[in-house]
């Protein structure tokens, strides 16, 4: 059906995982319900300048999903509550194949180029640089697709070219020459993410993050308003709960570091359930379970979802990464503690990139309410 003239032009987001589309639905219910609009200025956060955009009644959101089977299920329920909220939601598969993105270009090049406003979950993405190419809308939004954000903003800030903060450069000629051929497209990518004065181009990153806008950038607070208004509050129990993350399978943490420091954190303090990354592999979750004697939760939805709608534990505790940050929005009230347990250098890989280390201490540093473990709460390298 076409939309009336006088109804506002649905949003095109484009998502590639599941706290992408978590973040589209926090956007779009602060459009609609005005919060966009009466939003503060954050103590260390830069809001930029200009009013906020007019409300979105709907989005049309592209999922574009991964290979691994988890995080293609979580998309799934995802889906399934955008759709509930009254979103159009359509699943394009632009992997898997030598020609599937290709073809997925080809299949959205007519809608993207039509958008006046397009929402993005990941620019460090390859696909969404690509895609970037053909964009033509007046304004960008970033959501949050986790702490990358604030390497995002950072990067855009020093003009540097988009790089995410764990990634280690190498590949041989092979990969100098993949880098080198795409070039051009991260360039533009670069270029649509920092528009100059009076091109009437706006962006704006909705995020929980802390960062500070700069240039035309607006930075809009996420507080997971719609989380809370939909889920919970919830049941607590008396235990304490643990946050996997993705350092191992990122190369960033090494295995055996990583296995000893999930061992210490659940003997100081009782853990008894570890909630898995969708990203952490069945063989490093068996060796845990193995290892520590917690159960290995493998949650359907992102976690803010999970732990909101309960039950969860009086205490989570986690290390550097995204919950960090969301958890303390989605669980406002409910009486739970959040606290986040410092990466001891020694347990970093040789092949970690070097800005690793200051990623990670900054992810902790900038955390709000949230209680920093002891540096005994995590054992001692060698």
């Amino acid at each position: 059906m076409t939309p009336s003239a006088s109804a506002p032009t649905p949003a095109l987001a484009f998502v590639e995982s599941p706290v992408q589309l978590l973040n589209v639905l926090e956007w779009a219910h602060a459009q609609r319900t005005g919060l966009l609009g009466a939003v503060p200025r954050q103590p260390g956060r830069g809001t930029g300048a200009g009013p906020a955009s007019p409300p979105a009644a709907a989005v049309r959101i592209v999922v574009l999903p991964p290979t691994d089977p988890m995080s293609r299920g979580q998309l799934r329920r995802m889906a399934g509550l955008a759709r509930d909220e009254g979103h159009e939601v359509r699943w394009q598969e632009a992997r898997g194949g030598r020609f599937a993105p290709v073809r997925a270009l080809t299949a959205l090049a007519r809608e993207v180029r039509a958008a006046r406003r397009v929402v993005l979950g990941d620019p460090f993405s390859r696909y969404v640089q690509l895609l970037l190419t053909l964009v033509r809308a007046e304004e960008l939004v970033v959501v949050d697709d986790g702490t990358a954000t604030m390497e995002f903003v950072a990067q855009t800030a020093r003009g540097e070219r988009l790089v995410r903060w764990h990634r280690v450069g190498g590949g041989g000629l092979p990969g100098r020459l993949r880098e080198l051929a795409y070039a051009p497209v991260s360039a533009t990518a670069r270029r649509r993410f920092t528009p100059g004065p009076g091109s009437g181009r706006r962006v704006e990153v909705f995020t929980s993050m802390p960062v500070t806008a700069h240039g035309a950038m607006t930075v809009r607070l996420n507080d997971f308003a719609w989380t809370r208004s939909r889920f919970g509050p919830p049941r607590l129990t008396k235990g304490t709960d643990l946050v996997g993350t993705s350092l191992v399978e990122t190369g960033v943490v090494d295995a055996d570091r990583y296995r000893d420091a999930v061992r210490a954190l659940t003997l100081e303090h009782g853990a008894t359930r570890y909630f898995a990354h969708r990203r952490e592999s069945p063989e490093k979750l068996r060796a845990l379970s193995e290892a520590t004697g917690l159960e290995i939760v493998r949650p359907d939805l992102p976690l803010e979802l999970i732990a909101r709608r309960g039950p969860v534990g009086r205490t989570i505790v986690s290390f550097p990464s995204t919950v960090v940050h969301t958890l303390p929005y989605a669980l406002i009230g409910t009486g739970v503690t959040v606290a986040v347990c410092d990466v001891d250098p020694g347990w970093l890989t040789p092949a970690a990139s070097d800005r690793a280390r200051g990623f990670l201490a900054g992810v902790t540093d900038t955390a709000r309410d949230v209680h920093r473990l002891p540096a005994q709460a995590a054992p001692a390298a060698g």
